[in-house]
C-alpha cells in the first residue's frame, strides 16, 4: 500500500535507517506511514504488509485492545514507554521495549514515532534466572530438611537430666544455630560410675556439628571400653589429628567420673573453662584444665590430665561451655568466668531444680542481645 511521506519524514528516512531499533511512524489517522528495515528484520514482513491501516490489525483481540489502551496513554501524555510483544511472521511474538512519542509537523499535524527494542535476550536470561532461581529454591527446601534431621539428631547428643542413685542431674543445650558445635554427655554405664562431659568444638554450623558427631561416637567407644578419663582424651587428640586432621577445627573438653556413693570424682579438662564446684552460697571452688585444646597439637594431653576431688554431701557440680562465659554487656564487658562464678554463688543457695534456671536468666540478664555461640550447661548434685 503506498503512503504519502511529509517532507520532514523523507530528510530523515536515512537516519531511521540506520538506527538499531525498529522504527514505526503513523499520522493522525492512525494509519503506518513508515517502517524501517530494522521493523523489518524483528517481524519477518515486508514494510508492504505493515504500512497502511493501525497496526493493531496484526495482533489478536486481546493484544490489540492493550494496544489500543497504551495509544490512548501516549496520546494523553505525549508520550509512552512499556513492555510488550511484537508480532512476527510465523505467528511468534517478540519480546520488545515499545517507546513512543507523539510530534506535531509545522503543518500543525500530529504523528506518533515508535520505537521497538528487542529484549528477547533479556527475557531468555529472566526465565533461566527464573529456573536457577527454582532451582536454588528446591535445594534450600532440601537443605532445610536435612537441617530439621540434623538437629533432630544432635539434640540426640545432648545431655539428658536423670537421677543416678543420690545424685541427681539437670542439663540444658541450645545451638545459637541450627545445629552446633557443642555436646553434653550424661551417662552410667555400669553400676559403679556416672560419666558426665561437655565438649565445644570450635566454629558453629554443620562443619562443627560434623566434627562433634565424629568426636561423639569416638567418645562413647572409649567410655564403653573402660578408659581412663586421661587416656580418652589422647585417644580423641589422636582421632580428630589422624582422621580429621584440619587447622581449622579444634575442641575443648570437660569430664569428670563420680562413683556410685558420690564422694569422689575424677575430673580432667582440656583447654576448657574450670569447672566449679559450689555448696551452699560458698565460693565455688574452680577444676582447671590440666591440658591444653585438643585437636592441634599431639601432646596436648598433660602427663598428669586428671585431678581426684573429694565431694561432700550436698556439694553442686557445675560444667559448661564458653557460650556461657564469653558473653558481653552493653558497655563491651564480658561475663568470664569470674562473673560466671558469682552467678554460682548465688545460685547454688536455691533449691537444685532452680539453680539451672537461676543460672541461665543471670547470664541472659547480663548479655547484650541474643546468643551468639552454642550453650551447654551440666548440673549435680551429689
Amino acid at each position: 500500500m503506498e503512503v504519502e511521506q511529509p517532507d520532514w519524514l523523507q530528510q530523515i528516512e536515512g537516519v531511521l535507517e540506520s538506527l538499531n531499533e525498529g522504527v514505526l511512524i503513523s499520522d493522525d489517522c492512525q494509519n503506518i506511514i513508515f517502517v524501517n528495515s530494522n521493523l523489518e528484520q524483528m517481524t519477518g514482513l515486508p514494510r508492504t504488509e505493515i504500512v497502511g491501516p493501525d497496526i493493531h490489525r496484526l495482533y489478536d483481540k486481546a493484544e490489540a485492545d492493550f494496544i489500543v489502551a497504551q495509544r490512548e496513554l501516549g496520546l494523553q501524555a505525549g508520550h509512552n514507554r512499556f513492555e510488550f510483544v511484537l508480532p512476527r511472521k510465523d505467528g511468534s511474538r517478540l519480546p520488545v521495549i515499545i517507546s513512543a512519542r507523539v510530534v506535531e509537523d509545522p503543518d500543525g499535524r500530529q504523528f506518533s514515532i515508535v520505537t521497538f527494542t528487542d529484549i528477547s535476550e533479556l527475557k531468555h536470561a529472566e526465565q533461566e534466572l527464573r529456573e536457577v532461581n527454582k532451582k536454588l529454591e528446591e535445594r534450600h527446601q532440601e537443605i532445610q530438611e536435612d537441617l530439621k534431621l540434623a538437629a533432630r539428631v544432635q539434640q540426640s547428643l545432648a545431655p539428658k537430666s536423670l537421677v543416678w542413685g543420690g545424685v541427681r542431674v539437670e542439663t540444658f543445650y541450645h545451638p545459637v544455630r541450627t545445629i552446633g558445635g557443642d555436646f553434653g554427655l550424661v551417662s552410667s554405664l555400669d553400676d559403679h560410675y556416672l560419666n558426665l562431659l561437655v565438649c565445644d568444638v570450635s566454629g558453629h554450623g554443620i562443619g562443627s556439628a560434623l566434627v562433634a558427631n565424629r568426636i561423639y561416637t569416638e567418645m562413647m567407644t572409649q567410655l564403653r571400653a573402660g578408659s581412663a578419663l586421661d587416656a580418652m582424651l589422647r585417644q580423641l587428640n589422636r582421632f580428630v589429628m589422624h582422621n580429621i586432621g584440619s587447622s581449622v577445627f579444634f575442641f575443648t573438653v570437660a569430664a569428670a567420673r563420680i562413683d556410685r556413693p558420690g564422694r569422689r570424682m575424677i575430673f580432667a579438662g582440656a583447654g576448657h573453662p574450670p569447672a566449679m564446684i559450689a555448696h551452699a552460697g560458698a565460693e565455688p571452688r574452680l577444676l582447671e584444665s590440666r591440658s591444653m585444646v585438643l585437636g592441634a597439637l599431639p601432646e596436648a594431653v598433660d602427663a598428669e590430665a586428671t585431678l581426684d576431688v573429694d565431694l561432700d554431701a550436698g556439694d553442686r557440680i557445675v560444667l559448661y561451655t564458653d557460650g556461657i562465659t564469653d558473653v558481653f554487656n552493653s558497655r563491651g564487658a564480658m561475663l568470664g568466668v569470674e562473673g560466671v562464678q558469682k552467678i554460682v554463688r548465688e545460685t547454688s543457695l536455691l533449691p537444685f531444680n532452680e539453680m539451672k534456671k537461676g543460672i541461665l536468666d543471670s547470664v541472659a540478664e547480663w548479655r547484650e542481645g541474643p546468643p551468639t555461640d552454642d550453650v551447654s550447661l551440666v548440673l549435680v548434685e551429689v
